[in-house]
């Protein structure tokens, strides 16, 4: 049954400052997508995507229910609505839905089962061909029960209608890399298969996952690792749709000797002429690196994300979790986004023609609040 929607457009106004430098296009000010004191005050973990159209849809959960705020206005009003619920969802710590659009459908999906916290847990996708008004499923993508109960998962959009979900998984009794495709945009999902085998037996066992496909259709998925005990970060590719991957390729020239999990694991992005862009913490600090190169330091921080946009790669972060959100953008400028925030995540199109996203759990207005930082060139 669809759930009623709610009409927000509350500007944040003087509450704090945004400063946006035009890199080609003009970003806009801060809106509060939900706010503190409504039905969704405790909303959580927001993640974005962007459709070739320019709409915004913003995913978050409350508590074991999944919602999504829809903009088809450039991100100055949303619409919200329940995409579902279950019976314990998996939320925190970069865990909670996640959401992929194409030009057919919007594809939510989630980890959630019958007691949660680590006992099960199961990835489950909803599809709406309509904007997210109104929704099917949840559909299971993992077909092994309660492999997916660490919770943790990622997911990206295709330039041909494809979406891919990538996720910790348990099957085995260690922790490996599972993905599985769909070509039609979440109506039917292929099976299952591995991404990635530590040699070491398990990966970094609680830091998320993710996935980026290039304009070309190159698929990427980026992971913590764990091998001869550093918890560094690897990326793998894959040509013909996640059927098979190329072998890991560790990022960057340092390492990082960790006998725990940091529970932070990055964000990769790919944009134009096969370039793609990694952000990720070691040992409290940000780097961004690029497949085969040094990383590049990006100064003390957690929790990064990244994007590409017509004008190059953006990177967001947070100084301390919660603490003072960060932008860099393509013209190499550093802006403030709010001095309290929380998971903080970019976003674009995946063919890099609509407006870049980002969005975040605001700790000092309270509620969740995005702000774009490019628009496309015709607006």
């Amino acid at each position: 049954m669809q759930q009623p929607t709610r009409r927000v457009r509350l500007r944040l106004g003087v509450l704090f400052a945004l400063s946006i430098i035009a890199t080609g296009a003009m970003g806009s000010e801060p809106v509060r997508v939900v706010a503190e004191d409504g039905p969704d005050r405790d909303a959580k973990q927001p993640q974005v995507a962007v459709d070739s159209g320019g709409r915004i849809y913003i995913v978050f959960g409350r508590d074991d229910t999944i919602r999504l705020a829809a903009s088809s206005d450039g991100g100055r009003n949303y619409d919200v609505n329940t995409v579902g619920s279950v019976g314990s969802l998996a939320l925190g710590m970069r865990r909670g839905p996640r959401v992929a659009a194409t030009s057919e459908a919007v594809v939510v999906t989630a980890i959630g089962g019958r007691e949660g916290k680590g006992r099960d847990g199961d990835v489950l996708a909803w599809r709406s061909p309509d904007g997210g008004k109104t929704w099917t499923g949840p559909t299971r993508v993992n077909t092994v029960e309660s492999s997916a109960r660490e919770g943790l998962h990622g997911m990206a959009a295709g330039p041909n209608g494809q979406v891919f979900c990538t996720w910790l998984d348990l099957r085995n009794k260690q922790t490996e890399i599972y993905g599985s495709l769909s070509k039609d945009g979440g109506v039917n999902w292929e099976p299952e298969a591995l991404v990635y085998r530590s040699p070491d037996r398990s990966v970094c066992e609680c830091c998320h996952p993710s996935a980026a496909f290039g304009p070309d259709g190159t698929l990427h998925v980026m992971w913590r690792n764990q091998v001869r005990g550093a918890r560094d970060l690897y990326l793998t590719r894959s040509s013909d749709g996640g059927k098979t991957f190329r072998p890991a390729e560790k990022l960057g020239r340092g390492s990082w000797p960790l006998n725990a999990c940091p529970m932070d694991g990055g964000a990769v992005a790919a944009g134009p002429a096969g370039r793609v862009e990694t952000v990720w913490m070691r040992a409290g600090s940000m780097f961004a690196a690029r497949p085969g190169e040094a990383e590049r330091s990006l100064g003390r921080g957690v929790q990064g994300w990244t994007a590409f946009g017509t004008e190059g790669s953006y990177a967001v972060w947070l100084e301390n979790r919660p603490g003072k959100l960060l932008a860099l953008l393509p013209d190499a400028s550093l802006r403030t986004l709010d001095e309290r925030a929380s998971d903080p995540v970019v976003a674009a199109a995946p063919d890099g023609r609509g407006p870049v996203v980002a969005a975040w759990e605001a700790k000092e207005v309270g509620g969740i609040v995005s702000v774009v930082l490019e628009q496309p060139r015709n607006q």
